[in-house]
């Protein structure tokens, strides 16, 4: 049987810098930050006092007053983020049958914030093991995919992918697979986290991994940048449908991009850092590319992972040159985790949606604040700095790895 193809008919976003694809995608390109001080709790005692936060945002737009209070941050902001890319989609499920359709949802952290207030309470009680009634059904990481297929009666494919910061991405993958299968006419693919919380920022400040510079926090984020020394978290979430093209051509919905190459690898290294010279890196962006049936030379555009940490730019700088063969002289890069912090499981849905975009708009949005690039790191490519260029784009690719040693690439092409 031969593949079903795969192509990408809605997307949803919740995250700090738009509430909607239109005004994130305007603030992307006029290279506006998400990152200003905390507001969630009470940063003194904190190395890190800044991260990118929803702002302004109004849940009930998409929830009910029973999903909030039944639900952790990370599921509300899906919910969120999968009704607005379903009525993007414009998808009835009065003309669906329910077992073709699916949810892959992609987190890191799952319901880390119910999980943190649970033991606060727990202590503050003298220990008294009074937990509410909903806190398993809260904290658990697969509660995204289960209240999304609730929510819409998508009875197909459901489950979590959690592969760290490549959660999403590797989420995109999977749904592909089935999708290709003919197991499922479309899946709402995407991730969330909400790990702006006292642990997460403690333990990322234990690690090391966060940056420090509290004093300027919009420039804190510097991809590839001499001067660089962690990522800025980030919350929130995006949502794709990826759907069988047949299917999507036959409902007369609107196409953006095709899915048309994937690849997941792991560098079996390190606990946290990937490996120093990429080797699982290019293996996954070659195999994306030998998906897709072109040359590294065929991308116009390259969206890293990127999150501004002094080991793991530099595995990833070297990774970009090797599959290149150090001559992308055409390659346009942008880190736009520059501008959007690091959504951790969520990345990848992010980033996927700024290649589509760019994709959509012939536009590559720039990366902020690196300033002083290693002149060998990215000397070879046309690293975007500053402000958006206009350039025509039929490739993105789409770059996200996580601890644990897992690299998921994406390649997206323009409409059929």
């Amino acid at each position: 049987m031969k593949d079903q193809r795969v192509v990408i008919t809605g997307m949803g976003t919740l995250n700090p810098l738009g509430n909607d694809i239109a005004s994130f995608w305007e603030n992307i390109v006029n290279g506006k930050s998400g990152a200003d001080h905390i507001t969630k709790f009470d940063t003194t005692n904190f190395k890190t006092k800044i991260a990118c936060e929803l702002k302004e945002h109004d849940l009930t737009a998409h929830l009910t007053r029973i999903e909030l209070k039944r639900t952790d941050p990370y599921v509300q902001y899906a919910l969120y983020a999968a009704s607005q890319a379903l009525e993007d989609a414009g998808i009835s499920m009065d003309e669906i049958d329910p077992f073709t359709a699916g949810v892959i949802w992609g987190t890191g952290q799952g319901g880390l914030t119910t999980i943190e207030e649970a033991l606060e309470e727990f202590h503050e009680e003298n220990k008294t093991p009074h937990f509410n009634p909903l806190f398993i059904p809260k904290m658990l990481g697969n509660m995204a995919s289960g209240m999304i297929a609730l929510k819409f009666g998508f009875m197909g494919v459901n489950y979590t992918n959690q592969a760290a910061c490549a959660s999403a991405n590797a989420a995109m993958m999977d749904a592909a697979m089935f999708i290709k299968q003919g197991k499922a006419k479309f899946i709402v693919v995407g991730g969330s986290d909400a790990p702006i919380t006292p642990a997460t920022v403690g333990g990322f400040n234990a690690l090391r991994a966060l940056s420090t510079k509290n004093d300027s926090p919009a420039t804190a984020s510097k991809p590839f940048d001499e001067l660089r020394d962690g990522f800025v978290l980030s919350e929130g979430a995006a949502a794709l449908i990826l759907e069988d093209y047949e299917h999507a051509k036959a409902r007369g919905a609107t196409i953006y991009a095709e899915l048309v190459g994937t690849a997941i690898t792991n560098d079996a290294y390190h606990m946290t850092a990937g490996h120093p010279k990429g080797v699982g890196a290019i293996r996954a962006m070659n195999d994306a590319l030998k998906e897709a049936d072109i040359s590294a030379e065929s991308i116009n555009y390259l969206n890293p992972h990127a999150t501004s940490t002094p080991v793991g730019d530099a595995a990833e700088g070297e990774a970009i040159n090797k599959v290149w063969h150090a001559k992308g002289e055409k390659l346009k890069i942008s880190a736009t985790k520059s501008m959007t912090g690091h959504h951790l499981g969520a990345a990848g849905a992010i980033e996927a949606i700024i290649c589509i975009q760019s994709i959509l708009h012939n536009c590559i949005p720039p990366t902020i604040n690196s300033n002083s690039i290693d002149s060998q790191t990215l000397a070879n490519f046309q690293f975007i700095r500053g402000q958006a260029v206009t350039a025509d784009v039929t490739y993105a690719m789409n770059n996200s790895f996580g601890f644990g040693g897992h690299n998921a690439v994406s390649i997206f092409k323009e409409k059929p």
